[in-house]
């Protein structure tokens, strides 16, 4: 029962923090809405493993230092898709 809650919450909450890491992150938006969403999941996943590597990833009541690490890491992650989508656009000479 505990690993479809968990399913669930990386599914909903991660794409949610897809969806802001993408609104949140500046400049022409090279990545699309949909990798964002992924590259959201992906964090919520990455995050809880480094939470608990930190020591905050289990705590009483909704933890807030994880949800935390999860939402920078989205926002890292398509920070870098988007840096990387950018510069593969441009000429050499540019």
């Amino acid at each position: 029962m505990a690993v479809i809650i968990a399913t669930l919450l990386i599914l909903v909450v991660g794409t949610i923090f897809g969806l802001l890491a993408y609104l949140v992150v500046p400049g022409r938006r090279n990545v699309p809405v949909w990798a964002a969403v992924l590259i959201g999941m992906a964090a919520m996943a990455l995050g809880s493993l480094l939470a608990n590597l930190l020591g905050v990833g289990d705590t009483q009541g909704v933890d807030w230092w994880e949800l935390l690490v999860q939402l920078v890491l989205a926002v890292v992650g398509v920070a870098v898709v988007a840096g990387v989508r950018s510069r593969r656009g441009r000429s050499p000479s540019a």
